[in-house]
């Protein structure tokens, strides 16, 4: 029985999804919703245009369809409840419910969550009123240097400051100037972690926990993590400051302990977990949560999934994934390279045209897009962060020169990317022992 699947979504995690998902021989066809040039035709893969904030409306597509499965990519449609939605509709949808998101949606939330239940992260307290979160930022006996809107702002809400007066700082900006709007109605403010942060993300059916492989993502724009936060500049994965061992900890101690939290309270979770962590001298800690794939860690952790995904996703519906867990690709390193457009994070031109597409796919890469679109058959960049260069090779070293390989191959102009990605785990590698 081949089945139909709607991904929602528009980024290059959007198109990895769909990818993975089109390899599987139980799906017939994948539509995206928006999707992008890279979603628009191929293969099985092609664009659906319908609206993906209407939630009656989009149940009823997928009904007049035949969709059997919708599996969201972005935190914003699970945080406004689109999986309850659907559900209710008769519509299977893979993801948490938004009560159940809100461990990504507010910050606060997360926090309180972590201290009922005993999973390590940063000391921390919430505010509502700048004049307080300030005289708390001087006072505080921790570097309260981390000033977090605690609502969603597409994964740039954090300001880490390097002194208390520019916490301070980062909370007027937040709280009076508004630079996340609503999110930044109330404020978290958080003690400074010392160490390496890695993202460590699951497979949970609501009890058992399926941990993936650990990524590095880069979030700074320039080489050297110097320069603005973005939505993440490239990743790789596994990150080797993970061994097995520690994997295992940050299983119990973070992913299964949640997991448990949430099915306490009432509100089961199922989905993706994604735990951002701080790999401290005190052990692995939380820095947030997401409740969903990583955009650009899901073009690294994807192509080194041995299962079938559409397989996998129904085992986490059925309750199943501890009978049948996911099987990854040993001995295998992947890494991905962002493109984006210049200017990016600020302002930038779109409508830039890209080539160089063939010559990418010649040398065994995938090229993963996210703003593009097409334009006169052409492809033209559309976003901020414009391609993902992803290589898959037998080891970290030469995932990073093949991907480099097909930096030089694709071209638009204004094109900026880090010629760094996976510096920390070179250092990490080459670390006398």
């Amino acid at each position: 029985m081949a089945a139909r699947v709607l991904v929602i979504g528009s980024g290059g995690r959007e198109h990895t999804l769909a990818w993975k998902l089109a390899q599987s021989p139980h799906v017939k066809q994948v539509l995206v919703a928006p999707g992008n040039a890279g979603t628009a035709s191929a293969g099985k893969i092609s664009n659906a245009a319908v609206s993906i904030n209407d939630h009656t409306a989009l149940a009823q597509f997928c009904k007049d369809e035949k969709i059997e499965l919708v599996v969201v990519g972005p935190e914003a449609p699970l945080a406004a409840g689109i999986v309850g939605d659907l559900t209710s509709a008769g519509v299977r949808c893979f993801g948490p419910t938004a009560q159940a998101a809100l461990l990504e949606s507010s910050k606060k939330f997360a926090k309180e969550f972590m201290d009922r239940h005993g999973v390590p992260t940063a000391q921390w307290r919430a505010f509502t009123s700048p004049e307080d979160a300030c005289s708390f930022i001087m006072s505080a006996d921790f570097p309260a240097l981390v000033v977090k809107a605690s609502g969603l702002a597409a994964g740039k809400g954090v300001i880490v400051a390097k002194s208390k007066a520019e916490a301070c700082e980062a909370v007027q900006e937040i709280m009076q100037e508004k630079s996340f709007g609503a999110a930044g109605e109330t404020v978290v403010v958080e003690e400074l972690l010392e160490g390496e942060e890695v993202s460590c993300l699951c497979f949970t059916d609501g009890k058992t926990v399926a941990p993936m492989p650990p990524a590095q993502d880069h979030k700074r724009l320039l080489d050297g993590d110097r320069g603005p936060n973005t939505g993440g500049m490239g990743a790789y994965c596994p990150a080797p400051q993970v061994p097995k061992d520690l994997l295992v900890k940050i299983k119990n101690t973070i992913l299964q302990r949640t997991v448990d939290g949430m099915q306490q309270e009432g509100v089961p979770y199922t989905g993706i977990l994604y735990a951002g962590i701080m790999l401290t001298k005190d052990g692995p800690k939380v820095l947030e949560f997401n409740c969903r794939f990583g955009d650009p860690e899901c073009q690294v952790i994807l192509p080194l999934l041995k299962s079938d995904l559409y397989e996998v996703i129904q085992s986490t519906f059925d309750g199943l994934l501890s009978e049948s867990p996911p099987v990854w690709l040993e001995n295998h390193s992947a890494v991905t390279v962002v493109m984006a457009s210049g200017g990016y994070p600020g302002a930038y031109t779109k409508g830039v045209e890209i080539t160089g597409f063939p010559e990418a796919q010649a040398l065994g890469l995938q090229v993963f897009h996210a703003g593009t679109a097409l334009k006169d058959a052409k492809v033209v960049t559309s976003g901020g962060r414009v391609l993902t260069v992803t290589a898959v090779r037998e080891n970290l070293m030469s995932a990073l020169d093949e991907a480099r390989k097909g930096l030089a191959a694709l071209k638009f102009e204004g094109a900026v990317y880090r010629k760094d990605i996976g510096f920390r785990a070179v250092a990490f590698l080459q670390r006398p022992r």
